[in-house]
């Protein structure tokens, strides 16, 4: 796993193993950039391909991270992976989270996440070198489940593919597995009274975050929960990265789903997921409901867990054996 000490690129602080740690002629690139969407400051990793020339022109992909992610994790490892195919890729933090703009911090609001996929397409798209004609879209986790929401709209992606897709909707609202249907109800009225309470200049509350021992991790009941913790806070943890958001934050999500009017949806569709994830059920549900496509592919990882797409090689070997004959053929000229 690479040091953020080690990294000689101003800005670039990658917790992922195999990061570029140094730019050098004839390899994989990469270039903090900072751009403005509504008023904010955006922070994002754009890579380059091998001998990237900008008078030549090349696909381009926007990668979206999960939930509580920032762009030096997974979204990271799998942009740089992808520039090392052929393609110009964008990771960007969300507004709110990360190295972006945004107060108070940790918002984590459907349309603002939707609207950061198309602000990095509006950016990326002006990148030297990019063929807005050939520009896809990929999503991890909470990211995927956005990536989708952008995709039913935003016909600029020729093509798009998830990763272990999170549906944040229908977790926040139901709970994970659905666990938490009967009390619907009384989290709306706390998310309201966070709300109230932001309003009147009170302390702002937050949903998601906790300071836990190993023995509470191991206890979690959700492997993917479990692994999440062991993530972002052991082995891939970085100062960017949290899992908290504004309880406020709960009255947009929990009146949001990613599979709604997800028929819109007519470009090429790749979607991969661990194939023992407990969050699988996200996956199937979501692409089942992409009618509007007839050029799709769910893709299941033999013996990986949702988390474990994220970082473990053979399982990143695997999705990358999708991902990258799949944007190949959907983003031609």
């Amino acid at each position: 796993m690479a040091n953020a000490a080690e990294t000689k690129i101003k800005g670039f602080t990658p917790v992922y193993r195999g990061a570029i740690t140094q730019n050098e002629a004839g390899k994989v690139n990469v270039h903090p950039v900072t751009y403005k969407l509504h008023g904010l400051d955006i922070a994002a990793n754009v890579y380059t391909p091998a001998n990237y020339d900008p008078q030549k022109k090349y696909p381009a992909i926007v990668v979206a991270h999960p939930n509580g992610g920032v762009k030096e994790q997974t979204a990271g490892l799998y942009a740089q992976r992808l520039a090392e195919q052929g393609f110009i890729t964008i990771a960007m933090d969300a507004s709110y989270q990360g190295a972006s703009g945004g107060e108070p911090r940790s918002v984590d609001k459907p349309q603002f996440r939707i609207e950061d996929i198309h602000g990095a397409a509006d950016f990326i798209t002006q990148y030297p070198g990019v063929d807005t004609a050939r520009l896809g879209l990929f999503g991890i986790c909470g990211g995927g489940g956005y990536s989708l929401a952008a995709a039913k709209s935003d016909k600029r992606f020729k093509s798009v593919a998830t990763l272990s897709m999170f549906n944040s909707g229908r977790v926040r609202r139901n709970g994970f597995e659905d666990s938490q249907l009967d009390t619907i109800q009384e989290r709306l009225r706390q998310a309201s009274a966070a709300r109230a309470q932001e309003v009147a200049g009170g302390t702002i509350l937050y949903s998601g975050d906790a300071d836990m021992t190993d023995a509470q991790i191991a206890a979690l009941p959700f492997e993917m929960y479990r692994e999440g913790y062991e993530y972002y806070w052991r082995t891939h943890a970085h100062e960017g990265s949290t899992f908290k958001y504004t309880t406020s934050s709960l009255l947009d999500l929990m009146r949001w789903d990613a599979t709604d009017e997800i028929a819109l949806i007519d470009q090429p569709l790749l979607m991969i997921a661990g194939g023992k994830a407990d969050s699988l059920y996200m996956t199937e549900d979501a692409f089942s409901k992409a009618t509007g496509t007839t050029d799709k592919e769910l893709f299941k990882i033999e013996g990986a867990s949702h988390i474990r797409t994220y970082w473990v090689p053979e399982y990143v070997e695997a999705a990358m054996g999708k991902l990258a004959p799949f944007f190949s053929r959907t983003l031609v000229s």
